[in-house]
């Protein structure tokens, strides 16, 4: 099996590589939250190649969203989201003996083998808005054999997210019965890559990409809309997924949460201390950054997060890609 960690191409170098360009700045929603250079990708590439240890980065470091937006823009190539969840393995954090105790656990409650073609892993967020997920499930099982994976990893994406290490039996627990699978739709974008090295047989989509390409919800986006691209797959499979949501964009006509380098602008903020329910959620700075400038009458949603932020500021209804689907 692979590692958790195994870089996804040896192309990708490390912070030493770093030029001091800039340009992951300019799409990073903690440096603009914070305009403090080291809270963004350059400043922690810098500190370490002067010889800054990751306890001096601690809380920079944990502010990052992991939405992954510096990976696409670096001319050198780091793998900037490796780098941190490599600081975060090397920091101690007080989360870290239940987030090991959650997947002892769940590794001791192994998952039946999946026997449909197609296997969904939900992610904690649309199980916990059961009317959505089975409107998922029913426009998903129309294009053929299909089931909601009894095991979606959240645990492991929590941890991965963390720096936790995770345990080899766990690993297995949310593989082995995957193995069937010819196709694995994620609603979790952080888990996508990784999913892709566990089980390089299996093609990977995210559930955005999925339910945008049927026919029911694609003809229902509006040129009035404003369509809220999930950055963290999004920016995992850049070079594919630009070329399909430009296509989306000249077929629709619906705006996207793109900058002019097409890279999908994050509608939350969320460091390690919000995933893990340390802080409260602040995203309404960010929400009104992703607006600011547009006219439009809809905004319409992979992530359910986005939904929850955007329904807190934005005046216009706020619906959810499924939601769009013929009934």
């Amino acid at each position: 099996m692979l590692s958790l960690f195994q870089k996804t191409s040896a192309a990708h170098k490390s912070y030493s590589d770093c030029s001091g360009c800039g340009l992951c700045l300019l799409v990073c929603p903690v440096w603009h939250r914070k305009r403090d250079l080291q809270h963004s990708p350059q400043g922690w590439a810098k500190a370490l190649q002067h010889g800054a240890a990751p306890g001096d980065l601690a809380d920079a470091v944990q502010d990052c969203t992991l939405c992954r937006a510096c990976d696409p823009v670096c001319p050198e190539q780091i793998d900037i989201g490796a780098m941190i969840l490599k600081l975060r393995r090397q920091m101690a954090h007080p989360q870290t003996a239940a987030l090991q105790g959650r997947m002892a656990a769940q590794a001791r409650r192994p998952a039946p083998a999946h026997q449909e073609k197609t296997a969904l892993l939900a992610g904690a967020a649309l199980r916990a808005h059961p009317a959505l997920l089975n409107r998922i499930t029913a426009l998903l099982g129309k294009a053929g054999a299909f089931a909601v994976a009894h095991d979606d990893g959240a645990d492991i994406s929590l941890a991965l997210e963390a720096g936790v290490v995770v345990p080899p039996d766990r690993l297995a627990a949310l593989i082995e019965p995957l193995r069937r699978a010819d196709k694995i739709i994620v609603a979790d974008g952080l888990l996508l890559p990784y999913l892709a090295q566990w089980l390089p047989a299996a093609k990977i989509y995210s559930l955005g990409e999925t339910l945008s390409s049927l026919e029911a919800v694609r003809r229902n986006l509006r040129s009035t809309d404003l369509y809220m691209i999930e950055p963290r797959a999004y920016h995992a499979d850049y070079v594919r997924l630009v070329k399909y949501y430009d296509r989306l964009r000249r077929e629709r006509g619906c705006d996207f949460n793109l900058d002019l380098q097409r890279i999908a602008i994050p509608a939350t903020a969320r460091g390690l201390p919000q995933r893990l329910g340390l802080a409260m959620p602040d995203d309404d700075a960010q929400a009104h950054w992703v607006l600011h400038g547009r006219s439009i009458t809809r905004i319409v949603v992979e992530n359910l997060e986005d939904r929850a932020a955007f329904e807190k500021i934005s005046g216009v209804p706020v619906v959810h890609l499924a939601e769009l689907a013929d009934d």
